[in-house]
């Protein structure tokens, strides 16, 4: 992997982590348009250390908070009625779901989940639950004709079972073009919470996920030595700043506006990678790396 590549791509993860997008699908899909090979799904872990550092900067006050209540519970059963204690439970169980599949389909996730096509059909499907979800968000904050806008839920309403579901819906991005932010918030909508509490769970959620794959990768990667490690250690801190401020930016987007804007690019965007691959012009294992 050449500088300018790892330039590339770091600036595209940046850009695409916590959009509803699907970071890992770009970084491929920027691959196979440039003729690049794949950078494959150590490069992708890796570089997510970056976008992650970002998100315990922005929230770290969040997160300091959250830590101190959650440790202070483990020996004092009163401290777990604070409601930033539960949410320290509530991430580590929303985290368990992506833990357990990733550890079981690391073979399909690093093999036959990286084919274009199934990229492109995820990028449309979940295009279309994201719409949706949006749609009932916005439904129930304006109200109707006959009826008065209806109460959507703030983290403080955030239960096991919901966490649960979060969870889930976050392990679907183990598939490139569902998006970890996408399927996560679209999980919180339809759950009935507000847009800003569903992104701000999102993210953090997937801090213990992305870190815990990180350093993983990070392992198999120094023993096995197949890493280039001055362009991805280059292209995790080109994410990392990049990241932190799109985080700022879609922080205060998600307050006014609509996922209408992501919802048609993701299903522009999958149905061009489609077109492309029916006619011959990219290979649905475009890029891909040859080990």
């Amino acid at each position: 992997m050449s500088w300018f590549e790892s330039l590339i791509l770091g600036l595209v993860q940046g850009l695409t982590e916590f959009l509803p997008v699907s970071s890992s699908a770009h970084l491929r899909l920027t691959a196979a348009f440039s003729g690049w090979e794949d950078p494959g799904a150590a490069f992708t872990a890796i570089t997510q250390i970056g976008t992650e550092a970002a998100v315990l900067i922005y929230f770290r006050k969040d997160i300091a908070r959250i830590l101190s209540a959650w440790t202070r519970s483990l020996t004092d059963k009163g401290m777990r009625r604070d409601p930033d204690a539960r949410m320290g439970w509530l991430v580590i169980v929303g985290s368990l779901p992506i833990g357990v599949l990733g550890l079981t389909l690391k073979d399909q996730i690093e093999g036959p989940f990286r084919d274009l096509r199934l990229t492109a059909v995820m990028l449309i499907g979940m295009g279309i639950v994201l719409g949706v979800a949006d749609r009932l968000a916005a439904r129930d904050e304006q109200g109707g004709r006959h009826r008065s806008p209806k109460q959507r839920k703030s983290l403080d309403d955030l239960t096991v079972k919901d966490g649960l579901v979060y969870g889930f819906c976050q392990a679907l991005a183990l598939i490139p073009g569902v998006s970890r932010s996408g399927a996560t918030i679209s999980g919180g909508l339809f759950m009935g919470y507000r847009r800003e509490a569903a992104a701000r769970y999102s993210f953090l959620l997937a801090i213990p996920a992305v870190l815990a794959s990180g350093l993983f990768e990070l392992k198999d990667a120094t023993e096995g030595g197949h890493v280039t490690w001055g362009p991805t250690i280059f292209a995790t801190v080109v994410a990392f700043v990049v990241g932190y401020a799109v985080i700022a930016w879609f922080m205060k987007f998600i307050t006014t506006k609509s996922f209408m804007p992501f919802v048609w690019y993701r299903i522009a965007l999958g149905i061009v990678i489609l077109v492309l691959v029916g006619m011959g012009v990219l290979s649905p294992h475009a890029a891909e790396s040859a080990g």
